[in-house]
């Protein structure tokens, strides 16, 4: 029997790769702001996050969305990432 190939994704934040059904998914559609996609397919552009606190207060210091999309994030969408990220812990 075949082994499954496990899909790796890259962590925006610290750049170490992970299995990508441990990372939270921030999802950037052609019209409207970037939100966290709980079920990894929802259309648009991707980047992948650690689920891990110190990741996500790193992604937005840095404004790593800004960098990622190519585009202008406006700070409420950091914060609204933010709290849905510590509203699930």
């Amino acid at each position: 029997m075949k082994v499954k190939k496990i899909p790796m994704r890259m962590c925006i934040a610290c750049h170490e790769m992970k299995p990508k059904k441990e990372m939270l998914r921030i999802v950037k559609p052609k019209e409207g702001d970037a939100f966290i996609d709980h079920t990894g397919k929802a259309a648009g552009r991707g980047a992948y996050i650690c689920d891990n606190p110190e990741c996500i207060k790193k992604l937005k210091k840095g404004k790593l969305l800004n960098k990622t999309f190519s585009a202008q994030i406006p700070a409420e969408v950091y914060d609204r990432i933010e709290e849905d990220f510590f509203a699930e812990k």
